[in-house]
């Protein structure tokens, strides 16, 4: 594929990552009255029910494979999504985010392992600074409190969801079919996880309703559909790389939201991230 169409694909995968970065401050305000796998079946089940009314025509038109490819990578995200709910329950939002986004530095690890593929010396280098602009954030951050485990676990289940989503989209030209259908697996299963853990139940103020739709729409309805579509073109370890992108979005917000401390490490951190990403173009 020509340099220019898969400089836009990237370009789409960093925007769909960004939306997505808002999702852990909007999440953490809603647990404190919702319950995670509530929240996360509501989120998906009412997403996924819009998306297929607007786009009818392409569901339909899904082959079997396409169907399994969407049930695959929406059964990797719930798994995702679960471990993250968990470790917002006990720590702060900011600190989760770094943590699920060491997938930075396991999606080329587990390429090695499982594939023998050895990433390019540009992609080792940008991976370097894109971890170590996360490093210094989460050390800002006050470094591994509560939470860690399920939030480095987060880490791990992107990182394989990274990379099952790059293979089952690759060749495909029903990306947006899939994104559609990886969102009704996650309703699905987090209903599954209401039944089986939770007792079923709704946001109850109109904040809650607002924050709610705001995730169906910025982070579920353009971030986690579109993420098929964009890593079509996209190799798994550079859109491993591109993670980086969402603990930088999440310390600014929690800058400007939550009024959270920003000092040199901060700095620091976010110019590391920058150049991790700028790197490759700069080199071309």
């Amino acid at each position: 594929m020509p340099a220019a169409s898969t400089k836009k694909y990237e370009l789409l995968l960093i925007a769909v990552i960004a939306a997505r970065a808002t999702s852990f401050i909007f999440s953490k305000m809603i647990l404190e009255s919702l319950t995670p796998f509530n929240l996360l079946a509501v989120r998906f089940i009412i997403a996924f029910i819009l998306l297929a009314l607007i786009f009818n025509k392409t569901v339909r038109s899904l082959t079997r494979r396409d169907w399994l490819a969407g049930l695959a990578i929406g059964t990797a995200f719930f798994i995702t999504m679960a471990c993250e709910m968990t470790a917002l329950t006990q720590a702060a939002s900011s600190l989760v985010s770094l943590l699920e986004n060491c997938a930075i530095i396991f999606v080329p690890l587990f390429e090695l392992l499982l594939f023998k593929k050895f990433p390019a010396k540009i992609t080792v280098i940008s991976t370097g600074l894109a971890m170590l602009g996360v490093v210094l954030l989460a050390l800002s951050q006050g470094g591994l409190s509560g939470g860690f485990t399920w939030g480095l676990l987060a880490g791990v289940c992107y990182a394989g969801a990274i990379i099952i989503t790059q293979r089952l989209s690759q060749n495909s030209s029903e990306t947006l079919g899939i994104g559609i259908v990886q969102i009704g697996t996650m309703g699905v299963l987090s209903l599954l996880a209401v039944l089986a853990l939770e007792q079923p139940q709704l946001p109850q103020t109109g904040a809650q309703w607002l924050m709610l739709a705001l995730l169906i729409i910025v982070c579920t309805g353009f971030g986690f559909t579109l993420q098929p579509m964009a890593q079509s073109h996209v190799t798994a370890a550079r859109a491993g790389l591109f993670c980086a992108v969402s603990p930088a979005i999440a310390t600014l917000l929690g800058v400007t939201v939550l009024d959270e401390h920003f000092g040199v490490l901060d700095v620091f951190g976010l110019f590391l991230i920058l150049a991790s990403i700028a790197l490759p173009y700069i080199k071309k």
